[in-house]
């Protein structure tokens, strides 16, 4: 096992670990190790919410749930000899949950269990929250690289385990380009619910070691981890497994790499926000440099090479969506749209089957599912088509000519 340069006590959150993380992107962050091209190493990191999801049958802790004290990050890490406009290479080595100390079932995400959740509409939303507004949540349970639930029952699905998150410290002038832009957004329509984007705040920040003034400067600058930007971040890809090879680039010596947001299953999009099978864990990681990475490829975003430990399915289920929304108004290309009634097409065609639309909605969060853009070109529909795995199923979900047969499933946990 390599060295661990970043460790977790599981039973603590992140605010009080020995050296504690960070959950905003900033320069003057400091980091916590450093290690060389060449170094293999273990990070260890925390569930994304910091424990604040539990073991049970309520969706409570995902409707009250604090958001801007997520995404707790491990790091940063620094690299020597990383120079802005380098791109450094990380290769995702191994990933696995964390674990109890005999490895059995525990209290914390990643201890024998994970989960996926719907949010509330008005605390932090999703793809689909207009058609499901409410909280829900779906708890799974591990059985090595497969997981089930008691909330979705008849779903069996293989692991695709990933990080959701990563990536190096922007520089000065890159974290106030986000800042600058994302708040000309948030102007457009300052009182939308939920947010078009959310600006630095101060509440419930953590800057790793950081006190004092210099502590209350970067919560005032430091930018939000939820989405993903140009030094990669929150992208959640499900094909950045073990055995993937990613060229981040570099903006800020020593470049500051920060990982967190461990997945244990996903499909592709993420939809409902909370949509993967969020665990924490531990990521085996090795490191080199490409000097002058960035100008000799063009790269001003991440460029990955996935790994081959995907789970591989042979059969599908597919659904298409264009860029006619739900009440029928016509949209120009637009593939969000197209994608959205995919998804949609997918829940109600699982409906007939016996699951709750929220049911579906959270299986297509954390199986494997196939997002694409197929059409892009024929105007004025994009077309966006969804693969969902029929194997995941303990029962056949294919059209017949019988029609599907449906049976009571239960559903997943609800807030009260």
């Amino acid at each position: 096992m390599p060295r661990t340069v970043f460790h977790v006590d599981q039973a603590k959150s992140m605010r009080d670990q020995a050296t504690p993380g960070h959950n905003r992107w900033h320069p003057d962050i400091p980091a916590v190790a450093e290690v060389r091209p060449g170094d293999e190493f273990r990070v260890e990191c925390k569930d994304w919410t910091d424990g604040q999801v539990h073991d049970d049958d309520s969706a409570n802790d995902v409707r009250d749930m604090v958001l801007d004290h997520n995404h707790m990050l491990s790091g940063p890490i620094a690299v020597a000899g990383a120079e802005p406009g380098d791109l450094l290479v990380v290769d995702y080595l191994d990933i696995g949950p964390a674990h109890t100390v005999d490895r059995g079932k525990g209290e914390q995400a990643g201890q024998g269990w994970g989960y996926t959740g719907i949010f509330a509409r008005d605390n932090g939303g999703g793809f689909l929250t207009d058609h499901y507004p409410e909280a829900g949540k779906a708890v799974w349970d591990f059985h090595g690289r497969f997981a089930t639930s008691r909330h979705l029952p008849g779903v069996r699905i293989a692991s695709n385990i990933h990080p959701g998150l990563a990536g190096c410290a922007p520089s000065a002038e890159l974290l106030a380009a986000w800042n600058r832009r994302e708040q000309a957004l948030i102007d457009t329509d300052p009182h939308r619910v939920p947010p078009l984007a959310l600006p630095p705040l101060e509440t419930n920040s953590l800057l790793g070691s950081l006190t004092g003034g210099e502590r209350d400067r970067v919560a005032r600058e430091g930018a939000r981890t939820v989405p993903p930007r140009e030094h990669g971040g929150n992208v959640d890809i499900k094909n950045l497994g073990i055995g993937s090879r990613v060229y981040y680039p570099v903006y800020v010596p020593g470049a500051k790499f920060s990982i967190g947001d461990l997945h244990f299953a996903q499909g592709d999009g993420e939809i409902s926000f909370c949509g993967a099978v969020e665990m924490g864990g531990h990521v085996d990681i090795g490191v080199d440099l490409i000097k002058g990475g960035m100008r000799a490829y063009n790269a001003t975003t991440p460029i990955f090479r996935p790994g081959r430990q995907e789970p591989r399915y042979n059969e599908f289920v597919s659904f298409v969506g264009i860029s006619v929304d739900e009440s029928g108004d016509q949209h120009y290309m637009n593939a969000t749209v197209a994608y959205r009634r995919a998804c949609l097409q997918a829940i109600a065609y699982l409906e007939q089957f016996g699951y709750t639309g929220r049911q579906a909605y959270l299986i297509l969060c954390a199986a494997p599912i196939e997002g694409r853009v197929s059409g892009i070109v024929d105007i004025p529909n994009a077309c966006c088509s969804l693969y969902l795995p029929t194997e995941i199923f303990d029962f056949d979900v294919r059209p017949g000519a019988d029609g599907p047969v449906a049976a009571d499933r239960g559903e997943c946990a609800l807030a009260d």
